[in-house]
């Protein structure tokens, strides 16, 4: 593409990032024989690291007023307090007397902060090149971290390397190198550096700081302890304090979040990135009068800081306003046109409202001005990816797969995705705005790269950003693993709620409506979760409704919480009616909040409906979660004699009667049955290969009772949808049995979740073709040609036998010829011929 980075060259870049990135600066943090003069920084350093900025003041006063290293530590803690002047005024007479000492990396840094980034550039070259050429740890450790602010992190490295070999303190190194491998997405060895720290000085603050850092988008509650730990050390520490704002902000708790940020302000009233989050905040409540002002402050103090327009950029698009997202992220490169990750971000917003080819110009920018950002090159390279999917269009629907998957895919993907836009639009009286791009990836770090630039998102089947949305293939994992046809569903459940909300509305409503629109287009598509939540009931371990928004960002919680919201979703419709959910959803749209909209379009509060939510739940998981009490205790299964006492005294028991009747099953006692009967009737809708159903359907086979096996496992796959071995195992009694019934239930659930089954489709074919069914059995024919049917002269013949009986001799004589292509002597390709050609049809 013309203007852009080619790949190849980002990828020789990234190859030469990586090779200098793995691993910490050294094995371990050890603190080293002090070389002489450096008693006094190594203190000073240690005593801010603690958090006793009045120890490190009492230091710098007892060197006097005209020592240089003593001015340098007053200005340090100036500028940790916000006066930048007073720092200015302190530093600039040493450095004009010392160009590149620890005054000039101060005054270059300070410069830095306050917009002028033009002045700091030499001074930071200058440290840069004196490092290069000295061997005093102290010079060492000064160019590393000026390398670092130039962009400089291969640099940066040996700097550090180097520092910590001279003698310099590892604490201190191996913290500066942590940022810098964070800045740079290389969280799991920016832990271990951090760790490295802690475990050599367990008051190291900043370290703390760090750790918490990189746990918060993976597991926030360890973030939230690390920070924790770093402010009791230092109380005053902005990084840990803004964390843990950006954390209280993800959970929707505003208050909380403001709180800390104004610790951050009351120690430091011109911190920027604390006036930036207040900004945001300010923004994404439609305060516009307090994110103004906020802006201006953070102005006042640094008149290119583009950032403040970022951060505002990332929280709106925390809350699905991605074009409003990708604007500030623009204005953030206006004010600042050298800020890469605002090029970034740009990138990343643009993806998501669909203009890729606006993201490829933002990220090549993004690109040129840091070759070293992971993201960024992820990104590029995904687009690069992308080239090798063709985009199918159906109205306002943009269908873009693989090229060696659309074939097949777009037969099933593009009717699915239009029943649903117009199922739901119709339910919710609401037609979103198109276009509306489905990206559908068949690599599943090629998906998570697409949504947040990193792969992971092992747990992620889809996402949807308004009018885009992506997800994984069928052939992205195991077939039996996930329904993508739920997901599809599920994701586009998210349009409608998104744009009929004006983007507004709460994760918490979002995905339980999209879970409980799963359930209701297929029942069976929103039973998996059952037995996982009625045991959580009866632990008393589900959560509170003021608490379910904060439970999506918690790994431990983010499914309970998914299923939760769907069934809040329910009562609310059972309670209020599709009207009262319909008017909840828009009243986000006027911008109120959780409390308002509840007030607004169904006159209650979150305490009235976790009363009424309560009872719902008791109505309809009680007698569940009675049966499950206990069900992790082990049972006395010493003998079959202990089970059958154990079943008779606890016939409401779950596990007895389960464990009873597993022992007799894998026994072959056909007396099994029995107990697995009411465990199947006690929890309904249990799953696995442990579950009653199926159980009692292996039971069945050991005993020859064919009719048994196939009712046990139909009602083993009405629940557990994503069972694809369950259902092949029903198509192969069924074929036996001559059951056109249940071949026809098993070939549906095989095609639906491992739609490049050729034999799968073949058979779908061949039951549509004898039921008169021709579109359908042409469908399944060329499904099964496409996905490299095993004997393909036959086909051909059954495609073309689907063609004849439509009447469509022409396409069918086709089939006929490539048949015989393959295997000239085979009959029944030449009687389709004879049939084609002039004969009749069959």
């Amino acid at each position: 593409m013309a203007g852009s980075v080619s790949s190849s060259a980002r990828l020789l870049l990234v190859v030469l990032v990586l090779l200098v990135s793995l691993g910490t600066t050294g094995s371990a943090v050890r603190r080293p024989q002090a070389a002489p003069g450096a008693d006094f920084a190594r203190t000073a350093a240690t005593a801010i690291a603690h958090g006793k900025y009045d120890e490190a003041e009492k230091l710098a006063s007892s060197r006097g007023a005209n020592d240089p290293a003593a001015a340098v530590l007053l200005a340090q803690l100036a500028i940790a307090r916000g006066q930048y002047r007073e720092a200015q005024a302190m530093l600039e007479p040493i450095v004009a007397r010392d160009p590149a000492g620890d005054a000039a990396l101060e005054l270059a840094l300070l410069y830095r902060t306050i917009g002028r980034a033009s002045d700091a550039q030499p001074m930071l070259l200058a440290i840069a090149r004196q490092g290069g050429a000295s061997s005093d740890p102290a010079a060492l450790l000064r160019a590393g971290r000026a390398a670092r602010a130039l962009n400089r992190p291969r640099d940066a490295k040996a700097f550090y390397n180097d520092a910590e070999r001279a003698g310099g303190d590892s604490a201190t190194i191996n913290t500066a190198w942590g940022w810098l491998l964070l800045e740079k997405y290389n969280y799991s060895d920016a832990l271990k550096s951090f760790q490295s720290v802690v475990e050599a000085d367990a008051e190291w603050a900043p370290a703390y700081a760090g750790i918490a850092s990189v746990l918060e988008d993976d597991d926030p509650p360890k973030a939230v302890a690390a920070a924790a730990k770093a402010l009791t050390i230092d109380p005053n520490l902005a990084e840990a304090h803004l964390l843990l704002a950006r954390l209280h902000l993800d959970d929707d708790h505003a208050a909380e979040a403001r709180a800390e940020i104004d610790k951050v302000l009351a120690f430091n009233p011109s911190q920027l990135d604390a006036h930036a989050l207040l900004a945001a905040m300010a923004y994404v409540k439609d305060d516009r009068a307090t994110y103004e002002k906020e802006a201006a402050a953070a102005l006042a103090v640094n008149p290119t800081y583009g950032e403040v327009y970022r951060i505002t950029g990332q929280q709106a698009a925390s809350h699905y306003r991605f074009d409003e997202a990708a604007t500030l992220a623009d204005k953030a490169l206006t004010l600042d046109p050298t800020n890469s990750r605002a090029a970034a971000d740009l990138g990343m917003h643009l993806l998501r409202t669909g203009d890729e080819a606006g993201a490829r110009r933002a990220l090549d920018r993004s690109w040129r001005a840091d070759p070293y950002d992971l993201v960024t090159f992820n990104l590029l390279k995904m687009l690069d990816n992308l080239e090798q999917f063709i985009t199918v269009k159906d109205g306002d629907v943009l269908l873009k797969m693989h090229r060696d998957e659309a074939p097949v895919l777009r037969e099933y993907a593009m009717p699915l995705a239009q029943e649903a836009l117009k199922t739901l639009a119709a339910k919710y009286g609401f037609t979103p705005t198109g276009p509306i791009l489905v990206e559908i990836f068949p690599n599943h770090d090629d998906f998570a790269v697409r949504n947040l630039g990193l792969p992971g998102m092992i747990g992620a089947l889809g996402a949807c950003f308004g009018r885009v949305v992506t997800m994984d293939s069928p052939t992205a994992r195991t077939p039996g693993t996930f329904s993508w046809q739920a997901t599809l569903w599920h994701e586009l459940a998210h349009v409608v709620t998104l744009q009929m909300s004006k983007q507004r509305i709460p994760r918490w409503l979002t995905e339980g409506i999209s879970v409980y629109e799963e359930g209701k287009q297929r029942p069976e598509w929103g039973r998996d979760m059952e037995v996982t939540f009625a045991r959580a009931m009866d632990r008393n371990k589900i959560l509170r409704l003021k608490d379910l928004n904060a439970g999506f960002t918690r790994p431990d919680t983010i499914s309970l919480a998914y299923y939760e919201a769907s069934l809040l979703v329910d009562h609310i419709v059972t309670t209020r009616g599709q009207q009262g959910l319909n008017a909840l959803v828009r009243s986000y749209g006027t911008g109120v909040d959780n409390d308002g909209a509840l007030k607004q379009a169904l006159n209650t509060d979150i305490a009235a409906l976790q009363v009424t939510f309560d009872k719902a739940l008791e109505e309809r998981f009680g007698t569940m979660r009675r049966a499950l009490h206990d069900s992790e205790k082990p049972v006395d299964a010493s003998s079959i004699d202990a089970l059958k006492t154990a079943s008779a005294a606890n016939p409401e028991s779950y596990i007895a009667q389960l464990a009873l009747g597993q022992a007799l099953a894998e026994a072959g006692d056909p007396s099994g049955f029995a107990p697995l009967q009411r465990a199947s009737v006690l929890v309904p809708n249990a799953i696995g290969t442990e579950s009653p159903h199926a159980l009692m359907a292996a039971l069945a086979e050991k005993l020859k009772d064919e009719p048994r096996a196939i009712k046990e496992y139909e009602a083993l796959i009405s629940s557990d949808h994503t069972n694809v071995e369950a259902a092949r195992k029903l198509l192969a009694l069924a074929q036996a049995a001559g059951d056109d019934r249940a071949v026809a239930v098993a070939l549906d659930r095989v095609v639906a979740l491992d739609p490049f089954d050729s034999s799968a489709h073949t058979g779908a074919g061949r039951l549509a073709l004898k039921r008169r069914d021709q579109p359908v059995a042409m469908r399944e024919f060329r499904a099964a040609l496409l996905t490299g049917a095993a004997d393909k002269a036959a086909a051909h013949c059954d495609l073309g036998e689907s063609y004849l009986a439509a009447g469509m001799k022409a396409e069918a004589k086709k089939e006929a010829l490539a048949a015989l292509e393959i295997a000239p002597t085979f009959e029944r390709a030449q009687e389709l011929l004879l049939n084609a050609v002039g004969g009749t049809s069959r």
